[in-house]
């Protein structure tokens, strides 16, 4: 598969806004008849990239004049950002788009769009089309950035609309943006893999790896530190490849050690790694620099070289643990995550021990597990021995029982420790308490107010269990 990497023109963006205010004067002429500005609402599936694609189209529509809502059932334009990774995230994706078939019904004018993953592929994107006659456009992972486009030509033209480019990667700058947070921003600094594990899409579904420029990456992150942002998660199917396609000799850390020299008190955050291309370099620069926190996302996916070698992730368990040793040596308080895929074509219920015993020798902070998913068109879909179901839940329950007893001790282990936090908002699971994370990404609940919300606090661990902390603010 080869993509050809396009930068978009200041030009080309500039066209778009000019469609935006085109879509400007309809949502303008809805308000004028209706008492109130149109709303538009986006719905998001997958993972943080995913997120941050949905807060440029909220940012876009937004400038189009609409409000966004959170309740599909208000709005005047849907528009459901689709993952492809797991099965189990397109069917709920697809379930959803089947539920406002109704809406459609109630309101003929709403327009319902899908964009992102899923839909990238051609299979899924048939099954929109023969199946979701409702929907009135579906666009790619490369058209994001014509999205106002898009959306003016469904308004003037009958027809539904299918924008795709399966042969193009491209780069843009300078499209709006609505952050759903106002002091933790998402920001991409790379797009596309190029690694083709052999359980994966993305390859296919976002294109090869191209990188954005150093300069608009800081000059981004600069201005949002002017703005009070405290924290930046900068983004990447592999970040450790960031700069390989530019025709400058800088790194990944020498992007890490630029962003830190911005003024202001800001973590730096950064997902996800590909062992293969994470290096000392990487480690030391994160153990020099203060606002780089100290957690380290991994992926390992299996602990057995036979299984890892046909995942084609082209490195060993042996390589892999030799680099969390060093990351540990450099920083000994490291916090590590990984991702594990259980039950992946032919692995053993041996060769799963060896995933175990990575567990218990590593000793992550957390992992996020998942029941191998197969995805169409990938080589590992089509392998002989698929590992029965049953086998993949009792291999999945032993592993979630290891993890939670290795995390539970890790936790324990701060009790009565006063650590520095980001509070990010009231608890999901208990109105009574605040929400916060660690620069190790552990979450930590704490009795407080909406002042403390975006600030760092000084929090005394009081108590901890397998799946957060509580404590105290100390003043």
């Amino acid at each position: 598969m080869e993509n050809r990497t396009v930068n978009i023109t200041p030009e080309q963006i500039g066209q778009q806004y000019t469609f935006m205010m085109s879509v400007r004067a309809k949502t303008d002429s809805f308000s004028e008849e209706n008492g109130r500005r149109p709303k538009a609402h986006v719905l998001t599936f997958g993972c943080q990239q995913n997120e941050a694609d949905s807060e440029y189209i909220a940012g876009m529509a937004f400038k189009m004049g609409y409000e966004l809502a959170d309740n599909p059932e208000e709005a005047e334009l849907i528009v459901v950002n689709t993952c492809a990774v797991r099965e189990h995230a397109e069917l709920k994706a697809l379930s959803i788009t089947g539920q406002f078939k109704h809406l459609k019904k109630k309101k003929p004018d709403l327009k319902i769009g899908i964009c992102g993953c899923m839909v990238t592929q051609e299979h899924r994107k048939d099954d929109v089309k023969n199946k979701y006659p409702y929907v009135d456009f579906l666009f790619g992972t490369n058209m994001l950035w014509r999205f106002p486009e898009i959306l003016l030509e469904s308004f003037s033209r009958k027809k539904r609309l299918f924008y795709f480019d399966h042969e193009s990667a491209n780069i843009w700058e300078g499209l709006p943006v609505a952050r759903e947070s106002g002091f933790k921003a998402w920001i991409s600094v790379m797009y596309g893999c190029n690694n083709f594990c052999s359980y994966c899409v993305v390859p296919y579904v976002r294109g090869r790896e191209r990188s954005r420029q150093p300069e608009a990456i800081i000059e981004q992150i600069r201005e949002l530190s002017k703005q009070g942002y405290k924290e930046f998660t900068l983004l990447g199917q592999n970040v450790n490849s960031y700069g390989k396609d530019l025709s400058i000799d800088y790194d990944f850390s020498d992007l890490l050690t630029d962003i830190c020299k911005i003024e202001g008190d800001f973590w730096v955050r950064f997902m996800t790694s590909h062992p293969k291309d994470a290096s000392e370099k990487l480690i030391d620069t994160m153990a020099r620099e203060e606002k780089i926190v100290k957690h380290l996302h991994l992926p390992f996916q299996a602990g057995n070289d036979r299984v890892l070698k046909l995942m084609n992730r082209k490195y060993d368990s042996k390589g892999y643990f030799e680099l969390v040793s060093y990351a540990k040596e450099k920083m000994p308080n490291v916090g590590l995550t990984s991702d594990v895929i259980v039950g992946f074509p032919t692995e053993t219920d041996e060769e799963f021990e060896d995933t175990l015993e990575m567990l218990r020798k590593v000793e992550f902070d957390s992992v996020y597990s998942f029941i191998y998913s197969p995805r169409k068109d990938t080589p590992a879909a089509s392998m002989e021995g698929q590992v029965p179901d049953e086998a993949k839940k009792r291999r999945f329950a032993k592993l979630l029982e290891v993890q939670n007893g290795i995390t539970k001790d890790l936790n324990s282990e701060y009790v009565g420790k006063t650590i520095k936090i980001l509070i990010e908002g009231k608890s999901k699971t208990d109105d009574n308490k605040y929400t916060g994370r660690n620069d190790k990404n552990r979450l930590v609940h704490i009795d407080g107010d909406e002042s403390l919300v975006g600030k760092f606090c000084n929090v005394k661990i009081d108590r901890a269990d397998t799946f957060a902390m509580y404590g105290t603010v100390i003043e």
